[in-house]
Order: C-alpha cells, then sequence, then structure tokens
C-alpha cells in the first residue's frame, strides 16, 4: 500500500513540474486532495524556479 500511494505522489510531483516547465498557471492544478495537490504544487515551483534559473537575461546597454 505504501508503494502505491508513493507512485501516486511521486506523479502527482512529475505532472505539476511538467505543467510549471510549460508555463501553466497553478491554478489548474487537477488535485482536490491535500497531499497530492501539495505535491502536484511543489512540482510545479520546482520547475517555475527551474525556469527562471535559466533564463537568458538580457543585457539593454548598447
Amino acid at each position: 500500500m505504501k508503494r502505491q500511494k508513493r507512485d501516486r505522489l511521486e506523479r502527482a510531483h512529475s505532472q505539476g513540474f511538467k505543467a510549471g516547465l510549460a508555463g501553466r498557471s497553478k491554478e489548474l492544478c487537477p488535485y482536490q486532495q491535500v497531499d497530492p495537490k501539495s505535491e502536484w504544487l511543489g512540482g510545479w515551483r520546482e520547475a517555475i524556479e527551474n525556469r527562471n534559473m535559466y533564463k537568458p537575461k538580457i543585457n539593454n546597454r548598447i
């Protein structure tokens, strides 16, 4: 039972990460239950941080 629960939460995290990389809003989280929603949002935040970290910086100097 623990394995199934962990797999479900890992899947939620992975889906949230993919949504964040795609630029989707966190409001589009498909989960209502606390644990999967928390995992999804954690994956989403991680992806947003990664996107911002690797975003090219534009130099406006001429």
